[in-house]
């Protein structure tokens, strides 16, 4: 609740390249409405595809890993999971699907917040859906064993009145309409990390909650692009930022511009692969055309897994048809064979 509180909000100077980046991720707001009109049944597929990767991603980020087919099995046909591990990501998709079918009917309660951290681990036998009851700490653990404190988050004693506080700020706000929902939404997350209210899943939680909030002040991208997905490829920089940023928190003395970059970051880079996404799609030819320019923005060895999620209108008949003309038109090189194949651009 420290970012939030009036002492720190009112007095924060937000630089000029944040106040940039908030106009960007206004203008690609606007844009984003254009595409869901046009481009209803690319949308579809891109939910089911985001869904996927997003619950994948974000159990990842945790070191809960689970095969790619079997996430698949899991969110496409609801499949029982098998393990711990499947257990968790099962839990995540049922959490992802409520969102994104009731987001609009879900109010930003502390029982809510309860609510997802029991849904998250509903499958296991873990016992969920109450704060912490004992001290936690965000640590770093080194290859030989070592421990390094990042983070010592607020005592389990001072977290159900923490969290009462943050919440009560953050509503309170909205209502009142005092600040940018996009300077709310990241500021509430952050604070969310700092206080910790649970041993386990804070940060799947924040980025459930991230997904809720943006959803809830006209932020779609998170439905068509996995934001988790995201956080995990830069997972080094998420860390860092939130490191940097918290330095002072406790007294209210952070600098959370790191935090803010980052978040900004990666919302735009969620836009602009949704705007490469969609985008290629309307009034920019034929299917084969459309394939072409997917893999002209690659840079490094693609599969057709890949070509498929980036093109999710077209058949993967299609796409291995393009790939095999491209091929044999010397544009194109097989990497690797089998079903796990990757192609690369031959370099003129």
């Amino acid at each position: 609740m420290k970012s939030l509180e009036n002492s720190y909000i009112e007095n924060y100077r937000f630089s000029q390249s944040i106040i940039s980046s908030i106009g960007l991720i206004r203008e690609y707001k606007g844009k984003e409405t254009l595409y869901i009109k046009q481009s209803p049944d690319v949308l579809e597929k891109l939910l089911e595809i985001a869904i996927i990767q997003s619950a994948e991603s974000s159990n990842r980020i945790e070191g809960i890993s689970v095969p790619h087919d079997r996430v698949e099995k899991l969110i496409r046909e609801n499949t029982a999971p098998r393990n711990r591990s499947e257990q968790e990501v099962a839990g995540y998709r049922d959490v992802l699907n409520l969102i994104h079918q009731s987001h609009q009917d879900i109010p930003l309660t502390e029982n809510v917040i309860l609510q997802f951290h029991s849904m998250l681990y509903r499958y296991t036998t873990i016992k969920a859906g109450f704060f912490k009851k004992t001290d936690n700490k965000i640590v770093e653990r080194k290859t030989d064993g070592s421990e390094i404190i990042r983070f010592m988050p607020l005592s389990w004693q001072e977290t159900p009145e923490a969290m009462k506080k943050l919440l009560l700020l953050y509503n309170s706000y909205c209502k009142a309409q005092s600040y940018d929902s996009l300077i709310l939404v990241p500021l509430i997350i952050f604070d969310f990390l700092c206080i910790h209210p649970f041993l386990d899943g804070n940060g799947r939680i924040a980025r459930l909650l991230t997904l809720l909030l943006l959803y809830q002040n006209g932020y779609h991208v998170g439905k068509y692009i996995s934001i988790e997905k995201i956080i995990e490829e830069s997972k080094e920089s998420y860390y860092d930022a939130l490191e940097y940023s918290s330095k002072g928190w406790h007294d209210g003395d952070h600098d959370i511009l790191p935090w803010l970059e980052y978040f900004y970051g990666t919302l735009i880079a969620a836009y602009k692969e949704f705007e490469n996404r969609v985008g290629v799609f309307i009034g920019k030819g034929s299917k084969t055309e459309q394939i072409m320019a997917v893999i002209e923005r690659f840079i490094m060895p693609f599969s057709i897994k890949n070509v498929e999620e980036a093109c999710p209108n077209i058949s993967r008949d299609m796409i291995r048809k393009v790939l095999r003309q491209m091929r044999d038109t010397g544009d194109l090189e097989a990497t690797s064979k089998g079903r796990g194949a990757r192609w690369r651009k031959k370099r003129g």
